[in-house]
């Protein structure tokens, strides 16, 4: 059964092409993580300003590992990075219903 997680963020007009720019210079980053499915990031076109970053995982388990690798390797990182330019977040995580 697959694992699904969905992120909203939102961010102030006039930074779409900001955090665009972020996600697209670390595409690939988690591609090579055990469990690892599929990337998106959704553009909101009607209904909502919100964007969703969505991931797709083998299972639970692989996804809580990464998150465990990542709030390490945060931990870590130099000062100087760039600031986060979310307002808002939400994260929603969901299992496939396999009918």
């Amino acid at each position: 059964m697959s694992y699904i997680t969905i992120n909203t963020l939102e961010i102030p007009k006039g930074a779409e092409e900001v955090l665009e720019g972020r996600f697209r210079d670390r595409k690939h980053e988690v591609d090579n993580e055990p469990g690892f499915l599929g990337f998106q990031l959704l553009r909101p076109v009607e209904g909502t300003e919100r964007y969703f970053v969505i991931t797709t995982w083998e299972t639970k388990a692989h996804f809580d590992a990464w998150m465990v690798k990542r709030a390490e390797r945060k931990a870590h990182e130099p000062q100087g990075k760039p600031a986060p330019i979310t307002t808002d977040h939400k994260m929603m995580q969901f299992e496939v219903v396999d009918l």
